[in-house]
């Protein structure tokens, strides 16, 4: 028996634009610091010129944070009490540097129910695209929800 789900399928593709985001150095020497990375790319000015960028280079999980400071609608689901975090997936694309200006782009990518040892629970799947001035896209992230009962 497959569990028919109730939610606004008129979300599902449709793009919900966001930004700009300045990407700074501070910015991410910030993240650097409360994540503990040291890569000299990410925190020195110098050993990322030397290689060959504008700035300092972002850690790619940096745009995360983007996402977390927005929320996106209500899909509706008429299924379960508890929602929480259930993964997410980062694809760097070209290197994000100081100085940037990122705009997003997410949308409901899926929703689906999955039965496991714990009962069942449903999937709430968003994807991000980053771009940058340059209108180049630097990074998609795949966000999951669960929900249970």
């Amino acid at each position: 028996m497959t569990l028919e789900l109730d939610y606004d399928r008129s979300l599902l593709g449709k793009e919900h634009p966001a930004g700009p985001y300045d990407i700074t150095s501070e910015m991410i020497r910030d993240y650097c610091a409360a994540v503990g990375e040291i890569n000299p790319l990410y925190t020195n000015e110098v050993t990322a010129k030397v290689a060959g960028y504008a700035g300092v280079v972002a850690p790619p999980v940096l745009c995360t944070l983007l996402i977390r400071g927005r929320s996106m609608p209500d899909i509706n689901l008429k299924f379960g009490r508890i929602r929480m975090h259930a993964g997410q997936r980062v694809v760097p694309l070209v290197p994000i540097v100081a100085g940037d200006v990122l705009t997003a782009s997410s949308h409901l990518k899926e929703v689906y129910p999955k039965t496991g040892r714990s009962g069942t629970m449903v999937f709430i799947v968003w994807e991000t695209t980053f771009t940058n001035q340059r209108a180049e896209q630097v990074a998609a992230v795949q966000e999951s929800y669960a929900v249970r009962e």
